[in-house]
Parts: structure tokens; sequence; C-alpha cells
């Protein structure tokens, strides 16, 4: 047996001379890591809420407000397309963005002659002009240019189509 406790007590001086690595207690972590992380944060919003650092609290901020849109309806357009028979049909409802209310009147007295350019250039329209959407895209630019040429003054921004219908 005593060779048991002399063996027993070897085993504990080999480990006793191993040097003992020890890990950072809680407190301590808080103490030299945690702390001085929301000192510094708290130190660094308190600096730029104050204005030294990125702006002053006195500056305006600058709100762009947008126009608010105004719209035209223009009354449905039914007229047959030219082309070899069969006959076909364009049913057209289309608003117009005016640029404001003012522009809005001066549309309303031209309005004889943006009807007039419309019928006339709609007719002479065939289906295959009418198909996909750079045939859309193309109606679109030559309303506007016809709108411009009848008003002599740009008062449209721009052409929507709520209804096409191609029969």
């Amino acid at each position: 047996m005593a060779a048991v406790d002399a063996d027993i007590s070897d085993d504990e001086e080999e480990v006793s001379e191993q040097p003992v690595k020890r890990r950072l207690a809680g407190k301590v972590l808080v103490l030299y890591v945690a702390l001085p992380m929301l000192l510094l944060i708290g130190a660094g919003v308190g600096v730029y809420m104050s204005g030294i650092l990125g702006g002053s609290a006195e500056e305006e901020e600058v709100v762009a407000v947008a126009p608010v849109p105004v719209f035209y309806d223009l009354p449905d357009f039914l007229v047959n397309l030219s082309g070899p028979p069969p006959q076909h049909y364009l049913k057209l409802t289309v608003a117009l963005q005016v640029v404001d209310k003012e522009a809005m009147v001066l549309l309303e007295h031209e309005m004889p002659r943006v009807l007039d350019g419309f019928q006339t250039f709609l007719r002479e329209l065939r289906p295959e002009d009418l198909e996909g959407s750079q045939g859309m895209l193309s109606l679109k630019e030559e309303l506007m240019r016809r709108l411009t040429l009848a008003t002599q003054k740009q008062l449209v921004t721009d052409v929507l189509f709520k209804e096409i219908i191609v029969q």
C-alpha cells in the first residue's frame, strides 16, 4: 500500500509543478473590457449629439415637397383602324398628366385641336402598329408630340393609357 501512496503523492507533485492557466473571471472581464467600451460608445454618442462632430442640431432639414399631380381625362376614342378587311377597331381611354391647374385651363381652351390631332392620327394606325410594348411606347410618344403641336406649349408631362382595346 505504501507503494500506491507513493505513486499518488508523486502524481500530485507533478501536477503542482505545471504552470496553472487562469481564465479571466466575469467581474474582471466586465471591469476591464465591457465598462470601458460602454464609456467610449457613450462619449461618442454624446459628442455627435452635441453637434461638435457630424453637424449641428440647429441645421434645418430641407424637405422637398413634390407637387400634387394634376390629371385630365380625355373622352373615350373609338376609331376604325386602317388596313385590309376584316375591319379592326380601337377603343382608347387616355388621361393626361398636366403641369399644374393653370395649365389645365389652357389645355381646355385648346381641346378641339388636341382631339382633332388625336382622331386623325388614330385613324391612320394599323393593328400591327399597336402590337407589343414598343407599339404602346411609340403611340404614347406620338400623342405627346401631337399635344405639343396643338397647344404650342409643354402643358402635359405624360400620357397615361387607361384602356386600350383592339378588336
